[in-house]
């Protein structure tokens, strides 16, 4: 097994489409909501690709060099994570073209684009799943998903009972992956953005897939697709067994920021148990995996990290501090860097404030300085992790970074 060399060297910025920017109101729904409404899990307001391509100059100037970009493929709801037609751009996000014009932009910028790959469920949209619902046990499509029975009662009040969706919900039925022709439809999806220029996928809920050989084919068409693509699945226990040569180059490093979160946020975690816990972290994997891992202080499943500490400035940016100095690949989730508060979502999920006047400067320029130091120092990226003192008297712990030459 080989991770992109690239990977190491990344410093990731995660956008939710529909709440970064604006770029083209003529692709939002006629109900769009003004630009800060209180985010729900059904109101749109009107973020797009050409907003993200509008904005490229500011993440430049934060210092990132690639994007994880929450689901853009066409859906009915804001989160995008009941997708409809896997081979095409939401157009309220614009057009496929946009894409690719987004994509050249990135890559013209050295910027790298890692999209998110939902492949354990569908929406009900999906052509597949409505010709279930239309024809039932007579269509082509039935082994498709998961069915118990009919009719499958797919819309209205309750709970999913006729078939499996994703934690009951209906609008998220779940496919059959021990089906060939969903694997070969799931894998030719996959296959098809790497294709078309992608630099990876993030891989939504990879653990609730039947894992019996679904994630080796998977990376085996993608790796040779482009060996440099990058694969990251969101294991949130951090299990070892899904990185490696038959899943992936990394994980999302959810553990890590529950140690960050209980010692620095709510003093919940005595240093010693800290340094023991995030030294341990590294320990479960393969160097090259441990340098791989996403990590991240929030995401649009979490509350955000300035309202999980209280709103104390030192408290985000020792958080900070530790994240870019902690080996994997630092990940800062949309508006963390100017302070964007929220709570659980859809709360964290808000709208970008482009009012600099909104934003906690000198955490920006934190951020920014972080993001240098690792892009300049090897150490950082590639440097050997080690403890130097966990002092529970103290409250403190202390780390170094030591690359042999």
């Amino acid at each position: 097994m080989q991770v992109p060399e690239w990977v190491f060297d990344a410093v990731f910025y995660q956008i939710f489409p529909d709440r970064f920017a604006n770029g083209d109101p003529g692709n939002d729904p006629p109900n769009v909501q003004p630009w800060g409404t209180p985010p729900t899990n059904w109101g749109f307001q009107g973020g797009d690709l050409q907003g993200v391509l509008m904005r490229m100059d500011y993440l430049q100037d934060l210092g990132i060099n690639a994007i994880y970009l929450n689901p853009v493929f066409h859906s009915s709801s804001n989160h995008r994570y009941n997708t409809s037609d896997y081979y095409h751009i939401d157009p309220k996000l614009g057009t496929d073209d946009d894409f690719r014009t987004l994509l050249d932009e990135a890559h013209r910028r050295g910027v790298r684009i890692v999209l998110d790959g939902v492949f354990n469920h569908c929406g009900r949209g999906f052509f597949a799943f409505n010709d279930v619902v239309e024809n039932e046990a007579h269509s082509p499509y039935a082994d498709w998903f998961h069915i118990k029975r009919f009719p499958l009662n797919a819309y209205g009040p309750g709970d999913a009972e006729n078939y499996v969706a994703w934690w009951k919900f209906k609008s998220l039925p779940k496919f059959n992956t021990d089906n060939p022709q969903v694997r070969r439809y799931l894998i030719d999806v996959a296959r098809y953005w790497v294709d078309q220029g992608i630099d990876g996928w993030r891989l939504d809920v990879p653990n609730e897939i039947d894992d019996d050989g679904f994630w080796a084919d998977f990376r085996s068409a993608v790796k040779s697709a482009n060996p440099d693509a990058y694969l990251v699945g969101e294991i949130w226990d951090g299990d070892p067994r899904w990185v490696g040569p038959e899943h992936f180059d990394g994980l999302l490093n959810y553990p890590m920021r529950e140690a960050v979160l209980g010692y620095i946020a709510s003093g919940t975690l005595k240093a010693s148990d800290f340094a023991g816990r995030v030294e341990a972290l590294l320990s479960r994997y393969a160097r090259e995996n441990a340098l791989a891992n996403y990590s991240t202080l929030g995401s649009h499943d979490t509350e955000r990290i300035r309202t999980l500490c209280g709103k104390n400035a030192a408290k985000v940016r020792l958080a900070f501090l530790f994240q870019f100095f902690y080996p994997g690949v630092p990940g800062i989730y949309y508006g963390d860097e100017i302070g964007l508060e929220g709570g659980k979502d859809p709360d964290s999920r808000r709208a970008f404030p482009w009012e600099a006047a909104r934003w906690d400067r000198s955490l920006r320029d934190l951020v920014q300085r972080l993001v240098s130091l690792r892009r300049q120092l090897g150490v950082l990226r590639r440097g050997e992790f080690i403890r130097l003192m966990a002092d529970d008297a103290a409250g403190v712990s202390a780390f170094a970074r030591k690359l042999n030459a």
